[in-house]
């Protein structure tokens, strides 16, 4: 199995890419393709990245906001750093309250854009992995309700299953405009979906 799954990887046209590209995950182009058909990312912005490592994300948030705005990145492990001035990576769970301070201290407060392409542990079992990933997203949710500016952007990654519709739903109370996708850049095999969230309700 771990055989086959180094081979797949090194086959895989995106990993291929991010490594004549130097960027640092696949999943950059994820995010480079979402943002490019929803526009989540403009010059200036200060974005929060809930799960960043190994900082594929914050790489793509980095070219995006330029050297007027900022990127933070969390993760439970290790961020690399960037040579970027304006990154700044926690190491925590952005579950707990004491690391959701310290982004706030960081951003002065609110961000503009806040996304997550956040994994939970996996078990293997679909209907467990997809309520971890729904837990997380809540968590997510509630982060933004706190930190994300009037009509900033949001994007998450989330498992698809019997609670999916309802997360929907929690977006739609929050955003202007909420869409489901699948990149292309994902797997088509995943059970990962995107939502995106344009224009934040603040007092929903």
């Amino acid at each position: 199995m771990g055989s086959r799954w180094q081979v797949e990887k090194k086959n895989d046209p995106y990993y291929k890419r991010a490594k004549s590209e130097d960027y640092r995950s696949r999943a950059s182009y994820k995010l480079k393709q979402l943002d490019k058909r929803y526009k989540i990312i403009k010059l200036g912005n200060t974005v929060v990245d809930l799960g960043a490592a190994p900082g594929g994300w914050s790489q793509v948030a980095l070219e995006k906001v330029g050297e007027e705005g900022k990127v933070v990145g969390v993760d439970l492990n290790r961020i690399k750093p960037f040579p970027d001035e304006n990154f700044y990576g926690i190491r925590g769970d952005f579950t707990k309250e004491i690391v959701q301070e310290k982004v706030m201290e960081l951003i002065g407060g609110k961000t503009k854009v806040l996304m997550s392409d956040a994994s939970p542990e996996l078990c293997g079992i679909k209907h467990i992995d997809h309520l971890r990933s729904i837990d997380l997203i809540e968590a997510v949710l509630i982060i933004a309700d706190n930190i994300l500016e009037e009509k900033g952007n949001m994007v998450v990654k989330v498992f698809q299953g019997g609670e999916y519709k309802r997360i929907l739903d929690e977006f739609k109370k929050r955003f202007r405009k909420v869409q489901s996708t699948k990149p292309p850049s994902s797997r088509n095999k995943s059970k990962e979906m995107y939502i995106v969230g344009l224009g934040f309700k603040r007092n929903q």
